[in-house]
Protein backbone atom coordinates (compact mmCIF):
# COMPACT_ATOMS: atom_id res chain seq x y z
CA UNK A 1 0.00 0.00 0.00
CA UNK A 2 1.67 3.08 -1.15
CA UNK A 3 0.93 6.05 1.16
CA UNK A 4 2.08 9.88 0.96
CA UNK A 5 1.14 12.29 3.63
CA UNK A 6 0.94 15.59 2.28
CA UNK A 7 1.25 18.28 5.12
CA UNK A 8 0.93 22.33 5.52
CA UNK A 9 -0.59 24.75 7.01
CA UNK A 10 -3.58 26.83 5.44
CA UNK A 11 -3.46 27.92 2.04
CA UNK A 12 0.16 26.36 1.96
CA UNK A 13 -0.80 24.26 -1.15
CA UNK A 14 -1.16 20.85 -0.09
CA UNK A 15 -4.28 20.17 -1.46
CA UNK A 16 -3.10 21.33 -5.05
CA UNK A 17 0.13 19.10 -4.08
CA UNK A 18 -1.56 16.17 -3.48
CA UNK A 19 -4.58 16.57 -6.74
CA UNK A 20 -1.41 16.67 -8.95
CA UNK A 21 0.56 13.88 -7.79
CA UNK A 22 -3.39 11.68 -7.82
CA UNK A 23 -3.78 13.16 -11.67
CA UNK A 24 -0.10 11.96 -12.76
CA UNK A 25 -0.47 8.66 -10.79
CA UNK A 26 -2.43 7.63 -13.63
CA UNK A 27 -5.77 5.73 -13.52
CA UNK A 28 -9.00 6.34 -11.34
CA UNK A 29 -9.27 8.48 -8.42
CA UNK A 30 -11.16 8.97 -6.16
CA UNK A 31 -11.24 12.00 -4.09
CA UNK A 32 -12.46 10.97 -0.55
CA UNK A 33 -13.85 14.50 1.10
CA UNK A 34 -13.97 14.88 4.74
CA UNK A 35 -15.35 18.55 4.75
CA UNK A 36 -18.97 19.11 5.84
CA UNK A 37 -20.41 21.95 4.28
CA UNK A 38 -22.07 24.03 7.59
CA UNK A 39 -21.66 27.73 6.81
CA UNK A 40 -21.31 29.91 3.33
CA UNK A 41 -17.47 29.99 3.83
CA UNK A 42 -17.17 26.14 4.23
CA UNK A 43 -20.00 25.82 0.67
CA UNK A 44 -17.79 28.26 -1.08
CA UNK A 45 -14.39 26.27 -0.59
CA UNK A 46 -15.95 22.85 -1.26
CA UNK A 47 -17.59 24.32 -4.57
CA UNK A 48 -13.92 25.80 -5.35
CA UNK A 49 -12.27 22.21 -4.46
CA UNK A 50 -14.79 20.58 -6.88
CA UNK A 51 -14.17 22.80 -9.57
CA UNK A 52 -10.81 22.55 -9.85
CA UNK A 53 -10.75 18.59 -9.82
CA UNK A 54 -10.55 16.32 -13.23
CA UNK A 55 -14.18 15.51 -14.01
CA UNK A 56 -13.60 12.26 -14.24
CA UNK A 57 -12.56 11.46 -10.74
CA UNK A 58 -15.03 10.19 -8.69
CA UNK A 59 -15.94 11.71 -5.44
CA UNK A 60 -17.13 10.55 -1.77
CA UNK A 61 -17.90 12.70 1.27
CA UNK A 62 -18.00 10.96 4.22
CA UNK A 63 -16.81 13.13 7.02
CA UNK A 64 -16.72 10.52 9.92
CA UNK A 65 -16.00 6.56 8.92
CA UNK A 66 -13.38 6.96 6.86
CA UNK A 67 -12.13 3.34 7.38
CA UNK A 68 -15.43 1.73 6.19
CA UNK A 69 -15.47 4.13 3.00
CA UNK A 70 -11.78 2.55 2.21
CA UNK A 71 -13.02 -1.13 3.13
CA UNK A 72 -16.02 -0.83 0.61
CA UNK A 73 -14.18 0.09 -2.30
CA UNK A 74 -13.45 -2.18 -5.52
CA UNK A 75 -10.59 -4.64 -4.73
CA UNK A 76 -10.06 -5.70 -7.69
CA UNK A 77 -9.10 -2.43 -9.73
CA UNK A 78 -8.72 -0.06 -6.89
CA UNK A 79 -8.17 3.58 -7.84
CA UNK A 80 -5.73 6.07 -6.28
CA UNK A 81 -7.54 7.92 -3.12
CA UNK A 82 -6.74 11.05 -1.91
CA UNK A 83 -7.90 11.89 1.43
CA UNK A 84 -8.70 15.62 1.82
CA UNK A 85 -8.48 16.67 4.69
CA UNK A 86 -7.34 15.13 7.96
CA UNK A 87 -7.95 18.34 10.28
CA UNK A 88 -11.56 18.41 8.84
CA UNK A 89 -12.22 14.75 9.92
CA UNK A 90 -10.57 14.64 13.37
CA UNK A 91 -12.22 17.55 14.03
CA UNK A 92 -15.51 15.96 12.96
CA UNK A 93 -15.12 12.88 15.09
CA UNK A 94 -14.43 15.33 18.55
CA UNK A 95 -17.58 16.76 17.94
CA UNK A 96 -19.45 13.40 17.27
CA UNK A 97 -18.27 12.21 21.03
CA UNK A 98 -15.75 10.05 22.69
CA UNK A 99 -17.41 6.58 21.21
CA UNK A 100 -17.08 7.78 17.50
CA UNK A 101 -13.10 9.11 17.75
CA UNK A 102 -12.59 5.64 19.93
CA UNK A 103 -13.92 3.31 17.08
CA UNK A 104 -13.55 5.45 13.60
CA UNK A 105 -9.62 6.37 13.99
CA UNK A 106 -8.43 2.89 14.41
CA UNK A 107 -10.62 2.07 12.36
CA UNK A 108 -9.30 4.03 9.50
CA UNK A 109 -5.53 2.90 10.23
CA UNK A 110 -6.53 -0.34 9.76
CA UNK A 111 -8.21 0.05 6.87
CA UNK A 112 -5.34 2.51 5.60
CA UNK A 113 -3.17 -0.39 5.97
CA UNK A 114 -4.92 -3.26 4.09
CA UNK A 115 -5.96 -0.84 1.36
CA UNK A 116 -4.18 -2.47 -1.85
CA UNK A 117 -4.25 0.92 -3.78
CA UNK A 118 -2.35 4.33 -3.56
CA UNK A 119 -3.65 6.71 -0.39
CA UNK A 120 -2.79 10.38 -0.64
CA UNK A 121 -3.67 11.41 2.51
CA UNK A 122 -3.72 15.29 2.99
CA UNK A 123 -3.00 17.17 6.81
CA UNK A 124 -2.50 20.19 8.36
CA UNK A 125 0.38 20.59 10.30
CA UNK A 126 -0.80 22.49 13.43
CA UNK A 127 2.35 22.03 15.96
CA UNK A 128 3.71 24.62 15.05
CA UNK A 129 1.35 27.44 16.22
CA UNK A 130 0.42 28.77 19.64
CA UNK A 131 -1.13 26.38 22.35
CA UNK A 132 -4.97 26.29 22.68
CA UNK A 133 -6.62 28.57 24.64
CA UNK A 134 -9.31 25.85 25.62
CA UNK A 135 -9.55 21.97 25.86
CA UNK A 136 -11.10 21.39 22.57
CA UNK A 137 -8.74 23.38 20.64
CA UNK A 138 -5.84 21.67 22.92
CA UNK A 139 -7.27 18.01 22.33
CA UNK A 140 -7.84 18.49 18.69
CA UNK A 141 -4.55 19.92 18.27
CA UNK A 142 -3.02 16.56 20.02
CA UNK A 143 -5.30 14.27 18.53
CA UNK A 144 -4.04 15.75 14.82
CA UNK A 145 -0.71 15.51 15.66
CA UNK A 146 -0.78 11.96 16.74
CA UNK A 147 -2.63 11.38 14.16
CA UNK A 148 -0.18 12.51 11.49
CA UNK A 149 2.60 11.04 13.08
CA UNK A 150 1.10 7.55 12.62
CA UNK A 151 0.44 8.65 9.23
CA UNK A 152 4.10 9.52 8.59
CA UNK A 153 5.08 6.51 10.02
CA UNK A 154 2.92 4.76 7.73
CA UNK A 155 3.94 6.41 4.83
CA UNK A 156 6.02 5.80 1.69
CA UNK A 157 6.49 9.50 1.09
CA UNK A 158 6.00 12.85 3.42
CA UNK A 159 6.09 16.03 2.01
CA UNK A 160 5.37 19.24 3.63
CA UNK A 161 4.19 22.53 1.51
CA UNK A 162 5.45 26.01 2.62
CA UNK A 163 3.98 28.71 0.46
CA UNK A 164 3.56 26.66 -2.30
CA UNK A 165 6.97 25.04 -2.09
CA UNK A 166 6.90 21.23 -1.27
CA UNK A 167 9.60 20.43 1.05
CA UNK A 168 10.15 16.10 1.18
CA UNK A 169 10.86 15.24 4.46
CA UNK A 170 10.82 11.60 4.48
CA UNK A 171 11.02 8.91 1.04
CA UNK A 172 11.53 9.56 -2.56
CA UNK A 173 12.16 12.91 -4.60
CA UNK A 174 8.52 14.12 -5.80
CA UNK A 175 8.95 13.70 -9.66
CA UNK A 176 8.82 17.56 -11.86
CA UNK A 177 5.76 19.74 -12.89
CA UNK A 178 5.28 19.03 -16.22
CA UNK A 179 3.93 21.96 -18.21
Amino acid sequence: MPLELILGGIRSGKSGLAERLAERAGGAVLYLATARPGDDEMRERIRRHRQRRPANWSLLEEPLALGAALRDLDRGSPPTVLIDCMSLWVSNLLLAGEAVFERERPAFLEALLAYPGRVIVVSNEVGLGLIGMDPLTRRFADELGWLNQDLAARAERVVMTVAGLPQVLKGPPLPPDRD
